[in-house]
């Protein structure tokens, strides 16, 4: 069961960051990339492993390193830290035109994550409720995809969200231009979590993790132990 650790307000370097965009001006900020995927693209035709799961798996592996993409709020309003963010994907119903939100336990592990990912996503591509699952833990962050539509922005309007400290992700059609595979990626994050830097050395992180997928061929023989 995963915890929140409350943050040491008295040495934390972020504490009047995040007063000043938590409570005196309140901000929600959104950033789309480009991700050059041709080496990922390329290995996964080498492989049984899902595009979807692939992605959803090199997010969470960033995410995971760094506590500002890991931060909650206690019931008192105070910042806290989950020690692991699960992501919740969504999972595209053809038939009716409608999508379920599940979730998959982060594991280091590629092969157990994707086995587990891969399970979910049969079972649940016929599901005709939002939450087939029950419900979402409060330690995961949000991805959706949009595998029909290319985009160069794409911004997320959410009513009285300013409690929401996780980031979103919403993951585009692939772009191919002269030889080279690109995924639009929009990033959605609460001001007071993180900056811009942040950001950028998230998308710097994940753009080398799709760059060389030697972690696509890892096969664990070890029992399924995820974290949180």
């Amino acid at each position: 069961m995963s915890r929140a650790q409350r943050i040491d307000l008295a040495t934390w370097p972020r504490r009047e960051h995040f007063e000043h965009y938590r409570d005196r001006g309140p901000c929600t900020y959104a950033i789309t990339v480009e991700l050059d995927v041709t080496r990922l693209k390329g290995a996964l035709r080498e492989t049984k492993r899902k595009t979807y799961i692939a992605q959803l798996w090199a997010l969470a592996s960033v995410v995971n390193r760094h506590s500002e993409f890991r931060m909650t709020l206690t019931e008192d309003g105070s910042p806290a830290m989950w020690d692991v963010a699960h992501p919740a994907f969504t999972v595209f119903n053809p038939e009716r035109e409608i999508f379920a939100s599940v979730w998959a336990p982060f594991s280091t592990d590629f092969d157990r994550f994707h086995d587990i990912a891969a399970e979910l996503l049969e079972t649940h591509r016929s599901a005709t409720t939002l939450f087939p699952e029950g419900e979402i833990p409060a330690n995961s962050f949000d991805v959706s995809s949009l595998p029909w539509t290319q985009f160069t922005s794409f911004s997320l309007q959410i009513a009285d969200g300013w409690d929401h400290l996780l980031p979103i992700f919403t993951l585009g059609r692939y772009v191919e231009r002269e030889g080279r595979t690109s995924l639009p990626l929009a990033i959605q994050m609460h001001h007071a979590a993180a900056d811009g830097f942040h950001i950028a050395r998230l998308v710097e992180e994940l753009q080398a993790l799709v760059g060389a997928p030697d972690w696509l061929r890892a096969v664990s023989s070890k029992p399924h132990r995820p974290l949180g």
